[in-house]
């Protein structure tokens, strides 16, 4: 299975969202509190490129984007071969 990171805060919908698609795929994923201000939300804006935004969703190292693109990922048939990658 894929390593899954998934940059979240408190009460947004987005990472709600996004975190309901990944568990109902059965993936293993670990989701990293990333409230404004926190030490976990400047690596996430570090890690994909200027991002400020939340969920930031990272698979096996590589930077998937927030919840739109991680359901277009899914909605064009992409996501599950990441999920399944060694």
């Amino acid at each position: 299975m894929a390593e899954i990171e998934i940059y979240t805060q408190y009460g947004c919908p987005y990472c709600t969202r996004a975190v309901a698609l990944l568990t109902s795929k059965g993936a293993a994923f670990q989701e990293i509190k990333a409230p404004n201000g926190s030490p976990e939300r400047a690596t996430s804006v570090q890690r994909s490129g200027g991002r400020t935004s939340v969920p930031q969703i990272f698979i096996d190292g590589r930077h998937i984007g927030g919840c739109d693109d991680l359901m277009a990922l899914n909605a064009k048939g992409q996501l599950d071969p990441l999920l399944q990658a060694a």
